[in-house]
């Protein structure tokens, strides 16, 4: 069993963040009111290579909270926990507060 798992290329491994179903107080909240697919980074890989052979980093670092496309990605499931590998380029963007 993988202890750690290192993406290759510009390959991101990312953890959904699930949203609250209830408030503190117990309040039920309803689907629809915090639907944001966003994730947190746990990993990247080195980057792609250019026609010259420069390597082109990944534009995310770990830890950063991103933005992620409604559909797409690759399930992967380390443990008990569960990933999803993206592309660089499907990554919509960074969120921050």
């Amino acid at each position: 069993m993988a202890k750690r798992l290192i993406p290759c290329l510009n390959r991101v491994l990312v953890e959904k963040i699930v949203p609250p179903s209830k408030t503190t107080a117990g309040i039920l909240l309803p689907e629809k009111s915090s639907k944001l697919n966003s994730g947190k980074v746990i990993a990247v890989g080195p980057g792609t290579r250019d026609k010259s052979g420069n390597t082109i980093p990944v534009s995310v670092n770990e830890g950063d909270t991103v933005l992620l496309p409604e559909y797409g990605g690759t399930e992967v499931k380390l443990g008990e926990k569960q990933y999803h590998l993206f592309r660089d380029e499907d990554i919509l963007g960074t969120l921050h507060e």
